[in-house]
């Protein structure tokens, strides 16, 4: 992960409302609560997936706390991408009160 501290990094006030999400936590964190429309590839499965990942848009890249997701977007962008990595991470999307969907019915919420 060379220059880490060069790569774009935005909070979770700065995601633009159409914004492309990539959320890298893994599924029991997902299934728990995460950004309705966010695509989820788990950080240990990028390298094979990332193909999957749009090529033409900014992708934000989040995890729990900040990361994997700097990893991920470390990755990313040697690969072509133009990520962005979420500062604070799901921890911080939650603290500010953004919606969250849960994929097991219940209140969503970041583990």
């Amino acid at each position: 992960m060379d220059n880490i501290d060069n790569l774009p990094s935005a909070s979770v006030d700065e995601i633009p409302a159409e914004a492309k999400i990539l959320d890298v936590r893994e599924d029991f964190e997902w299934e728990a609560g995460h950004i309705e429309g966010a695509q989820h590839i788990p950080l240990g499965q990028l390298s094979e997936r990332y193909g999957e990942v749009p090529l033409d848009v900014d992708v934000y890249v989040i995890c729990r706390t900040g990361g994997r997701s700097l990893k991920a977007t470390a990755f990313l962008a040697g690969t072509g991408f133009d990520p962005i990595n979420v500062l604070g991470g799901m921890g911080a999307w939650a603290d500010a009160e953004k919606p969250m969907v849960s994929d097991l019915g219940a209140e969503p919420h970041v583990k």
